[in-house]
């Protein structure tokens, strides 16, 4: 009985679903709400994050809702912030700041985003690039070299 308790035991093991990383190459943004949900799900599902180049705009939610010791950066990282605006197709193609929605942004970002943000203007309409190195480091940790 135990031999077939541990077979069975072996089998679950293998047929479960293995955890992966979500490595992020290139990520421009896109809506705040399906994000979030992204993340969200990743943050439940024990998942590392590993940002390996670009992650812009509504990307640096993550920086909010995984848990940073599950977040790290490889020497390709680079972080992009700017205003929240509306979907530009309903405004005609005009970018239109939201309020709200740099608020909401920012509530979700942590103490050493926000300062590296307050250090350098806030947020404005043009993107402001955090890139690999001691700016990026004092907000998430260097991935191990394994991981590059």
């Amino acid at each position: 009985m135990r031999i077939v308790s541990f077979v069975i035991l072996g089998l679950l093991a293998i047929c479960a679903p293995a955890q992966a990383d979500l490595r992020i190459t290139r990520d421009h943004g896109g809506y705040v709400e399906e994000y979030k949900a992204k993340y969200e799900r990743i943050a439940k599902s024990g998942e590392r994050v590993i940002i390996d180049g670009i992650c812009n705009s509504a990307c640096t939610l993550v920086f909010g809702i995984v848990p940073m010791n599950r977040i790290c950066v490889t020497p390709r990282a680079s972080v992009g912030l700017h205003h929240a605006y509306y979907d530009k197709s309903f405004t005609f193609g005009i970018k239109v700041n939201s309020t709200e929605g740099t608020s909401d942004l920012m509530s979700y970002y942590p103490a050493t985003l926000k300062s590296w943000i307050g250090r350098n203007g806030g947020l404005t309409n043009e993107m402001k690039k955090i890139r690999n190195g001691r700016d990026l480091w004092t907000i998430v940790d260097p991935c191990p070299e394994e991981f590059f």
